[in-house]
């Protein structure tokens, strides 16, 4: 169950997660010029807190040369702002995105650029959330927005300085951000790469865009299209931060053989995505999926048909009173952002999705060779929040789901009290929307015999705990040094972040950790049909959801 903490932060967990699928919600004041700028040095969001940071090697890339800057310990070179592709502004918005010019001069990649255009929050709603969430020096608050969004950021270990013949190269993390394909940035706190850079590996992280930017479908944009695509901008555009990675992680001394691809929640989704497409074959090799998926048949969110993302479309366009897609890229990018309809889905665009995920998947067509995936205890809790739960109604709220089984399976749970009904619809929502999904993922992936690492989530703490983002920070190595944490915090910090070290250097989480321990065996599905589970005692165990899935109607 939930550990019992303060009524603030409790209140706030439920508010941060329910506008938020995986990412931190942004008070960060909307700037949308400057094409190819960087933020001004009033806005400028340090990866680093050193007001003056020592300067880190100068990398030759193919557009141009960096500079990045050092870790606050020196031990961490960190390229933030890179750009990727041409700014999506102007007559670009809603186009493919476009291959970059080459600069002259050395870019200072010492700050990270803009985020993507996103919806803001009230200021006293995020001063509330920052209070719960972060210190007054953390950064996720202080950066500017975008519509020119297209950058990414690369933490490499600062020994490192190109591979050389003598020089093994070294792994490679491409990390995909969560946030409902709505909201987040590729610097959130949560997964700053500096911790794992430190183990050996090079980690980058990718922007893309969001929202109306990100997933607007119609039409006309198909018709101009070289590729008749329309309404997967941003999947488009993690597929093009990855062709960069290609192109040139070898000379920031990254191995290109050995890419993986990482993502939370529609970032997983995303990486799922990524997984199915074919314009991204060849270029990674293993995936790593936390709280999302979309390879069933019908997935439960991030995903929807043509004609319903067409739809959206017009009625966007009916929204802002523009006759033409011409029209509607020149309202600007802070009105057009509050557009009353959402778009967090992508689509089957002929082109990025030929067919469906789970269509490709069953042809045996995705690119991931391994997979290490799961998700968390409580996924649903802050999602089904506010939706009232009691004996007398459960029936109805689960009828959708179960269909003809629905009281065979309330039954099955002896529920006599209104906490009991509630406990038990939350942890539905999660299967329906999380948990299953990765049961999907996972056993379709050992079918084509491939090897699949599946996970539990189930370490309780004094802030987000088993809720839904509650273990990135335990894979990514960035568990806070606050009194909501012990030390039982910090030995699964070690134990989860090293699978994924493993993981991403061998293809095989098992092993050795960081600190030379071995590690608790977590055996793939393919061989015991189980997952592992992370709390205190990480144990090989069933899917606790299971009972859950066998009452799912057709």
């Amino acid at each position: 169950m939930i550990k019992k903490v303060g009524l603030l932060r409790f209140v706030f967990s439920i508010i941060l997660l329910t506008l938020s699928v995986g990412a931190i919600i942004s008070c960060a004041s909307t700037k949308t010029e400057g094409a190819a700028a960087k933020a001004s040095s009033s806005e400028k969001t340090s990866p680093v807190s050193a007001k003056n940071p020592k300067e880190a090697s100068v990398i030759l890339t193919d557009k141009g040369a960096v500079k990045g800057i050092l870790s606050d310990d020196g031990k961490v070179e960190i390229f933030a702002g890179i750009p990727f592709a041409k700014p999506p502004v102007g007559e670009l918005r809603w186009k493919e995105p476009q291959e970059l010019e080459p600069w002259d001069g050395v870019l200072e990649a010492d700050h990270f650029a803009p985020m993507a255009m996103q919806t803001e929050y009230g200021r006293i709603f995020n001063f509330l959330i920052n209070c719960y969430v972060h210190s007054k020096n953390d950064r996720t608050y202080k950066g500017p927005m975008s519509e020119d969004c297209l950058y990414l950021n690369v933490w490499r270990p600062a020994e490192t300085n190109g591979a050389t013949e003598s020089d093994s190269p070294l792994p490679v993390l491409v990390y995909i951000h969560g946030g409902s394909l709505t909201s987040g940035q590729s610097w959130y706190e949560k997964y700053d790469g500096t911790n794992l850079a430190k183990e050996g590996i090079i980690v980058v992280t990718v922007a893309y865009r969001l929202g109306v930017f990100g997933y607007f479908a119609d039409s006309e944009l198909a018709a101009e299209s070289p590729n008749g695509t329309t309404g997967n901008y941003g999947l488009l555009d993690q597929i093009k931060a990855l062709e960069w990675v290609n192109k040139n992680i070898e000379a920031f001394g990254g191995d290109v053989n050995n890419i993986t691809i990482a993502g939370e929640s529609a970032g997983s989704s995303s990486v799922n995505a990524v997984c199915a497409s074919p314009l991204a074959k060849g270029l990674f090799r293993r995936a790593i999926a936390e709280s999302s998926s979309i390879v069933q048949k019908t997935p439960p969110h991030t995903f929807r048909t043509m004609q319903k993302a067409q739809e959206t479309g017009a009625a966007i366009k009916a929204e802002f009173k523009c006759n033409t897609v011409e029209e509607l890229r020149k309202i600007p990018a802070e009105k057009l952002i509050k557009t009353k309809y959402s778009n967090s889905s992508m689509t089957v665009d002929g082109y990025a999705l030929p067919r469906t995920p789970y269509e490709i998947y069953q042809d045996n067509e995705n690119n991931e060779e391994a997979l290490l995936n799961g998700f968390n205890r409580q996924e649903g809790f802050a999602f089904a929040a506010f939706t009232k739960v009691t004996k007398k109604n459960l029936y109805s709220l689960l009828e959708s789901t179960f269909k003809s089984r629905t009281q065979e399976a309330i039954d099955a749970q002896n529920i006599k009290t209104k906490k009991q009904a509630r406990a038990y619809y939350n942890d539905v929502y999660s299967a329906v929307c999380f948990t299953y999904p990765h049961d999907c993922w996972t056993k379709t992936l050992a079918a084509q015999g491939r090897p699949v690492y599946e996970y539990f989530f189930n370490k309780e703490n004094g802030e987000l705990g088993t809720m839904h983002s509650g273990e990135m920070i335990y894979a990514y190595r960035n568990v806070p040094k606050t009194r909501n944490y012990d030390k039982s915090d910090y030995d699964l910090e070690m134990i989860i972040s090293s699978y994924w070290l493993n993981f991403v250097k061998y293809g095989d989480p098992n092993g050795v950790a960081s600190d030379g321990k071995q590690l608790p065996e977590w055996k793939t599905f393919n061989e015991s049909g189980l997952l592992l589970e992370f709390s205190e005692n990480c144990v090989m165990r069933e899917d606790p959801f299971m009972g859950i899935y066998q009452y799912f109607g057709e």
